[in-house]
């Protein structure tokens, strides 16, 4: 498999700043970096971004089970998930199947979420299923290729421990 084009977000420098700061701001964002690897993981597994799925298991960290991150898609039926993460994860398929229903995010969902998550958490889950999203687009939009994206051992160390 060839990319139709590099990555765009490589090709704009700018662009490319700007996704990876909103990335660096969300890990302060009050969530456990540990969901929102869950649910970069889900959003990626939806969206069939082999770039991501390829990447993602990469930045959990030393402390996350084989079995909760080969489980994700099936998160609705594993033990291995608090009720807290299994928010986060409905919220995470809501926001991205936006187009399937006429109440795309349902009041039960959002309401589940806010449960668990302050207002801030909820702006950080909202703000990282957005970005996971648009990642997943422009890796899918322009063919690019699993395991084509490589984190320096300093950048996965980082993104591990944020």
């Amino acid at each position: 498999m060839e990319p139709r084009i590099k990555n765009p977000a490589g090709l704009n420098p700018e662009a490319m700043q700007a996704m990876q700061a909103l990335g660096a701001s969300l890990q302060k964002g009050g969530v456990p970096a540990r969901t929102l690897s869950l649910v970069h993981m889900r959003t990626s597994q939806i969206n069939g971004c082999a770039v991501c799925l390829a990447l993602h298991p990469t930045l959990f960290k030393d402390d996350e089970t084989p079995e909760r991150i080969y489980t994700v898609a099936g998160w609705r039926d594993a033990p291995y998930f608090s009720d807290a993460e299994r928010a986060a994860l409905a919220l995470a398929e809501a926001v991205t199947r936006i187009a399937d229903k006429s109440d795309p995010v349902p009041d039960d969902v959002w309401q589940e979420a806010a449960r668990h998550y302050d207002e801030r958490g909820l702006a950080t889950l909202v703000l990282a299923i957005a970005a996971t999203n648009t990642w997943n687009r422009i890796n899918v939009a322009t063919r690019q290729v699993a395991g084509s994206v490589k984190l320096s051992a300093e950048q996965a160390t980082a993104a591990r421990h944020a």
